[in-house]
């Protein structure tokens, strides 16, 4: 439980250490951990140091099996011809007059893009982990990298993303993984000292997609030994007798945020998760349910609905909210859908936020009567 006596470093109303505890839900991470480690996940403020000792110990490997290797573009002059010949360079330089000549040439080297980003991760996450043998840990396998030649920049996102993965690079695969979760987690600790998200619009932003990947990542990795299937982001087709011949052009898609299945005990869950309050100012009443979210998740389970598939057609619906304040769990059938609003408290420790996730998608006395 949060110490009302510690000031506690926020984004928006969540507590940083539970910003790592998203994270962790939402990247591939959870998914690879031992099972041993999952405790973990009950005390946020330890999550740095879970990934960087994983980091670390996944880094340990492929130092004793050789780091990989791989192609890099160079220019240099040379006393033979190596590669493709600069002509420009050559001429301008005059280096055939010194027996030299310009060379653009692919070298296979140690100093990829992906080793050198795992050095950087290294050295980042050292400077938020609680233990300091840890911090010396990471550091000294950064250093190690850097001695064999790992000497680069760090590379940026987008040319990470453009690196390939080969049958073979199962192990790089998983450090790039771990890497990348090492980057996210020292985001949100420098709210109190450079401020990179110091745009509100930015943090909402930032955090509204966390929250929706961490809810898909925690379904994925907690309710599957259960039998559950848990698809993020599927479009939905409308059921169009007849259009238009532009109409394509300007018809919104319906994308959902999370669908659960459970073929064995005949269940299917549409899940729309959104990052603000579930109440509004109603015209007649204090407080009023977002009518707009309800139209859409409304949408969602009844356009699909005699397409031959029987789970679809009694499926449930769920608007999952962060708790602004108080607590919801309410629930109503329309039309055959039980259809469930209900918030979780993302400022509460993370054994009260599992089980308010596991709560929610639980059937109710309602979807019970339908």
């Amino acid at each position: 439980m949060l110490d009302d006596q510690i000031t506690v470093n926020r984004i928006g109303r969540i507590p940083v250490r539970n910003l790592w505890l998203l994270m962790l839900y939402a990247s591939d991470l959870f998914r690879h951990l031992d099972r041993g480690k999952i405790d973990l996940e009950k005390n946020p403020d330890e999550i740095p140091d879970l990934i960087a000792e994983y980091l670390a110990r996944v880094v340990e490997h492929r130092l004793m099996r050789n780091l990989s290797f791989g192609y890099r573009a160079r220019s240099a002059d040379l006393g033979r011809v190596r590669g493709r010949i600069d002509l420009l360079r050559t001429e301008r330089h005059q280096l055939l007059a010194r027996g030299k000549v310009a060379c653009r040439f692919e070298e296979l080297t140690v100093n990829t893009l992906r080793n050198c980003f795992v050095r950087s991760a290294l050295e980042s996450i050292a400077k938020i982990v609680t233990r300091k043998e840890l911090a010396s840990r990471c550091l000294s396998q950064a250093s190690t990298l850097r001695r064999i030649g790992v000497t680069g920049e760090k590379p940026s996102r987008l040319e990470i993303s453009t690196d390939r993965f080969g049958r073979h690079d199962a192990d790089d695969q998983l450090m790039i993984m771990v890497a990348k979760l090492a980057f996210d987690l020292a985001l949100p600790t420098e709210s109190s000292g450079s401020k990179l998200l110091t745009l509100p619009d930015r943090e909402i932003t930032w955090v509204r997609r966390l929250y929706e990947k961490a809810v898909a990542g925690f379904y994925d990795v907690v309710l599957s030994p259960s039998g559950w299937r848990t698809e993020a982001g599927k479009c939905f087709d409308w059921q169009i007798a007849e259009k238009t011949a532009a109409i394509d052009k300007i018809l919104p898609s319906m994308r959902t945020d999370i669908i659960l299945t459970n073929d064995l005990a005949n269940r299917r869950i549409v899940i729309d998760t959104k990052f603000t309050s579930i109440v509004t100012k109603g015209w007649y009443r204090e407080e009023s349910l977002r009518s707009g979210y309800m139209y859409q998740i409304y949408a969602y389970l009844r356009s699909q609905v005699g397409k031959g598939d029987a789970l679809t057609d009694k499926a449930s619906g769920l608007l999952l909210h962060p708790s602004i304040g108080e607590m919801v769990d309410e629930s109503v059938t329309i039309q055959g859908h039980a259809i469930r609003f209900a918030t979780v408290d993302l400022a509460a420790t993370a054994d009260v936020i599992r089980e308010q996730l596991l709560r929610v998608v639980a059937p109710t006395e309602i979807a019970i009567k339908s």
